[in-house]
């Protein structure tokens, strides 16, 4: 089995041209993907969260890369994304720190930081 290796470097929060509306916020993750030996860039994914949903637990779909047609494991690179967004929105995030509130919204922020994951 192949080991990938995904360098987050780019969020785009919640934002109207990714697809936010009143009922879910939409975020983009840019990336490089490196797997069996190829490198791929600029790459994306999309992150889709239900508006007011707690940024700790709440559930994050997130998309298959854009950019990007051969094997994948899915799971492990949502959750790798989803641990991305954290990192950087929400109680412990290092771009927008958000805690015990529910009805705050800010969109189209962008974050520019390099995260790696391997699986």
């Amino acid at each position: 089995m192949s080991i990938a290796r995904v360098n987050f470097h780019t969020l785009i929060q919640d934002s109207q041209e990714y697809g936010s509306d009143d009922e879910f916020m939409v975020s983009r993750v840019f990336f490089t993907l490196e797997i069996d030996g190829k490198k791929f860039e600029n790459l994306s994914a999309d992150l889709k969260q239900t508006v007011g949903s707690d940024f700790e637990t709440g559930s994050i779909e997130v998309s298959p890369p854009r950019g990007y047609e051969g094997h994948f494991n899915h799971a492990a690179f949502s959750e790798g994304a989803r641990k991305y967004f954290r990192s950087l929105v929400g109680s412990k995030g290092t771009g927008i720190m958000i805690e015990g509130s529910r009805n705050i919204r800010m969109q189209n922020n962008i974050f520019n930081k390099e995260m790696a994951i391997e699986f």
